[in-house]
């Protein structure tokens, strides 16, 4: 009769309560000490990392299992009968190679299993245990968490804005602020509920100004961005197994911002990224810290059901880093009324353009419609044209007027100044 030939098997345990089991280098460490003692020959040496909780799983052990069948071994090394299953179906597969003679033995540290009935009955009772010791700990698991839940702890990673507090026994672990984050998260809601911001320009501010990474050092993804906005446990509920439970940490935000946040995120119109524009972006500047200003939509709901929408400007850099209020575009709007008032216009090719548009009309009215007397231009008033454009003009009118001032636009304390006074000749 050929000698057995053994495979050491070697399988790291993911289980929590064997967190000091031997690792795999210590197992084939202590078998092999145990082989040379006993004078048996190791053929080779396979490591697995994968659970053993579940039937088939393992693709090391499958294919030992796979060579067992086809003759190259005949008897396995292991540390422990439950490195080799902890599952029913695994188990019944080594009992069937015992019972057609492919698999001859099984060593582990201090037992010897061989094809005869009691040995084979003690493997079957050890392997059975770690069976029933597997399904009583996912039990106990699953107890401990929805007892977390009644008590109040969120189970699970803490959401982004909170840390999860430390303690030797983790179903009994806080939820607490994380200083880093939680301010930032606060300001994402109240721009929203406030300024009516969208989720991508919180995602332009949360990587570019904001310099917001989540706890692993990744940047917010949009996704992320909207599962904050409509995340309950901020203002201090979250849900567990179906059900809804009042946490014990303590509120980022209140439940009246969070229920704002969330009709502004249902008010909010539908638009393809990068197609919403405002007349007055591009053209000022802040005056606390010299980015540009930008714009944001806010939508109100009236008593009677309408939507009324404002669009406020404000600094690209948010509260974040400066600390310049909003304004809202009516206001604005008078402001810049005001410094047409101001502001000498003979340089900005206001009169030309007028002068173009007056012809145009001329040739208009004459070669389409038929008029044999052209239309007497009137007198050019640029102020008062400038006026119109800037209230009745489209946004490239707009645009166009306000690049030819040859002073740039600073907008602080909600008040439009120009960099340079100038002022009407007289």
């Amino acid at each position: 009769m050929p000698p057995t030939q053994y495979c050491l098997y070697a399988r790291k345990s993911s289980e929590d309560d064997e967190r000091q089991a031997l690792s795999i280098d210590s197992q084939i460490k202590e078998m092999v000490a145990v082989a040379q003692r006993e004078n048996i020959e190791i053929a080779e040496i396979r490591r697995e990392s994968h659970s053993a909780k579940a039937s088939g799983q393992r693709p090391v052990f499958n294919q030992l299992l796979g060579d067992i069948r086809g003759g190259m071994f005949s008897g396995i090394v292991a540390w422990a009968p439950d490195r080799l299953s902890r599952n029913a179906g695994d188990l019944g597969s080594l009992v069937d190679l015992m019972d057609s003679k492919h698999l001859e033995e099984i060593r582990t540290h201090g037992q010897k299993f061989s094809n005869s009935p009691n040995e084979k009955f003690l493997l079957m009772i050890l392997c059975s245990q770690a069976k029933l010791e597997n399904d009583n700990r996912g039990i106990n698991v699953k107890r401990g968490l929805k007892n977390k839940a009644e008590m109040g702890v969120r189970p699970g990673v803490a959401p982004l804005g909170y840390l999860n507090e430390r303690s030797p026994d983790r179903n009994k672990g806080k939820i607490i602020i994380d200083p880093m984050r939680a301010t930032i998260i606060k300001n994402m809601f109240q721009h929203v509920s406030d300024y009516g911001a969208s989720g991508r320009t919180l995602l332009k501010w949360l990587n570019s100004e904001a310099g917001f990474t989540t706890r692993s050092g990744k940047r917010l993804t949009l996704g992320g961005v909207y599962r904050t906005l409509h995340n309950e446990f901020y203002y201090g509920r979250f849900e567990y197994g179906g059900k809804w439970y009042d946490g014990t940490h303590e509120p980022l935000i209140t439940k009246e911002l969070f229920d704002e946040v969330q009709e502004q995120l249902k008010t909010a119109p539908k638009s393809r990224p990068g197609t919403k524009e405002f007349d007055f972006t591009k053209m000022i500047l802040c005056g606390g810290c010299g980015y540009g200003i930008t714009a944001e939509e806010k939508f109100k709901k009236r008593r009677d059901g309408s939507i009324k929408k404002y669009v406020y400007y404000h600094c690209s850099r948010f509260d974040y880093t400066c600390k310049q209020p909003y304004v809202r575009e009516d206001l604005l709007l008078s402001q810049l009324l005001t410094l047409i008032d101001r502001v000498d216009l003979s340089q900005v090719g206001i009169k030309k353009k007028l002068e173009a548009e007056i012809e145009r009309l001329q040739k208009f009215s004459v070669g389409i419609l038929g008029h044999r007397q052209s239309i007497v231009a009137p007198k050019v008033d640029t102020k008062t044209y400038a006026k119109y454009v800037l209230q009745e003009g489209g946004r490239e009118e707009k645009r166009e007027l306000l690049g030819c001032l040859k002073s740039k636009l600073y907008l602080k304390d909600e008040i439009l100044t120009l960099s340079e006074s100038v002022t009407e000749k007289v």
